[in-house]
């Protein structure tokens, strides 16, 4: 009945939309004796516009209910107000830093930072700060990342308040086993990115140099190196982690080798064949070209060709496709410690703390923010993905050549 009434009114809002859309493009006309910027206008850029107006009316009225004086309708709106907040406090920082990084470095630096978007800058931001966060976190975190504190309670919600069940001294509370998730959460960021970005490396070093192995030879090793990839790229490769690693944890334990050593060899394989691919691409466009007749010419050895001639002129295409693997390799490792055959305990891994927490989310209904424990964890990993992505994004406009 809930779901029924739900659909009857989004459709309702379709509706009114689309007509005041209509009477947008009507009006319009109208008004302006249908000059040519409302004559030419689809009707779909008319309904466009009135859309975003109501997302944004529906984000302010949301954003002032959220700080109602009645507790049910301030709930009700919590994570949108945190949502918001959070958009204004990065654009602002996003904006900062390009104004610091256009007046503070070397010339080429500054130059980049000109012709930096703010997306671009929000994710170059947020990138050095999970760098920062990773390397410091030793010194960062209250707490190691594996230490049961004795004394304290286990499942303190966070929020620090006793009513609800938290902890002044902890303010993001304790796991199911009395461990600080502020310290868990951040050396998750040394163990989930950290981890992650070797796995990427390794990924790149056997997919790139086997991509250009096989676009200098050519002939037979081509073909038996393309067929193989082709054969492992057609298996879904989150089934296919998922199946090696359920193998690989009973070797893991024969072997007394840890299984986080597996995950990362599994990955870094499965994920090369997509660097293979686009390796041989690249290469072959590269091959044919006069200096490189002319190195062969001189007895120039393979290992020559490869890094110093093809490497060199495929680095803007392979920088962007290493944004893209690490934030595919990152996800895969955090759904793989989610389902329990990632990164093993007593390493804080983000996946595995979605995981752990879930029940906090019990708390919403009541005390919201009380239940943003678990979301914490997605939402680092979620942040990272889009800055990451911003980067890319911006780095292959670079490449290509385009103007804005």
């Amino acid at each position: 009945m809930i779901f029924e009434s739900t659909l009857a009114n989004l459709a309702a809002w379709l509706v009114a939309i689309a007509v005041l859309g209509w009477l947008l493009r009507f009006a319009g006309q109208t008004i302006t004796g249908n000059k040519p910027y409302w004559r030419d206008m689809p009707y779909g850029v008319a309904f466009g516009y009135v859309l975003a107006a109501a997302i944004l009316l529906f984000l302010v009225r949301g954003y002032i209910a959220s700080m109602s004086d009645d507790p049910l309708v301030a709930n009700s709106y919590f994570f949108l107000r945190v949502a918001i907040n959070g958009f204004i406090i990065f654009t602002i920082a996003a904006w900062l830093f390009r104004l610091l990084g256009r007046y503070v470095g070397t010339d080429w630096s500054k130059k980049l930072f000109r012709s930096m978007p703010l997306t671009a800058s929000f994710g170059v931001l947020i990138i050095i700060i999970y760098i920062f966060v990773a390397i410091f976190a030793g010194w960062l975190a209250p707490y190691g990342q594996d230490q049961i504190l004795q004394g304290v309670a286990a499942n303190i919600v966070a929020g620090g308040d006793p009513a609800l069940g938290g902890n002044p001294d902890f303010p993001l509370g304790t796991d199911q086993i009395g461990r600080d998730i502020l310290s868990r959460l951040i050396y998750g960021a040394q163990n989930t990115v950290g981890i992650a970005f070797i796995t990427t490396l390794l990924a790149f070093l056997l997919g790139g140099s086997l991509g250009f192995l096989a676009a200098t030879i050519g002939g037979w090793l081509d073909q038996v190196l393309s067929r193989a990839v082709d054969v492992l790229m057609a298996i879904p490769s989150l089934i296919f982690a998922l199946l090696l690693m359920t193998i690989a944890s009973v070797w893991s334990t024969a072997l007394g080798i840890p299984l986080t050593i597996f995950m990362i060899l599994i990955i870094a394989v499965i994920d090369s064949t997509r660097v293979y691919r686009l390796a041989r691409a690249v290469g072959q466009n590269i091959v044919v070209m006069d200096y490189i007749e002319a190195a062969k010419l001189r007895g120039e050895g393979m290992g020559y060709l490869m890094f110093r001639e093809i490497l060199p002129n495929a680095t803007a295409p392979l920088l962007a496709e290493f944004g893209l693997r690490f934030c595919f390799v990152f996800l895969t490792i955090a759904s793989l410690s989610f389902l329990g055959v990632g990164i093993q305990p007593p390493l804080a891994d983000w996946g595995t703390m979605v995981r752990d927490l879930a029940g906090f989310i019990n708390y919403a209904q009541f005390a919201p923010q009380a239940s943003v424990t678990p979301l914490l964890a997605a939402g680092a990993i979620a942040l990272l993905t889009v800055a990451v992505n911003f980067v890319v994004d911006w780095m292959l406009h670079k490449s290509s050549g385009l103007k804005e």
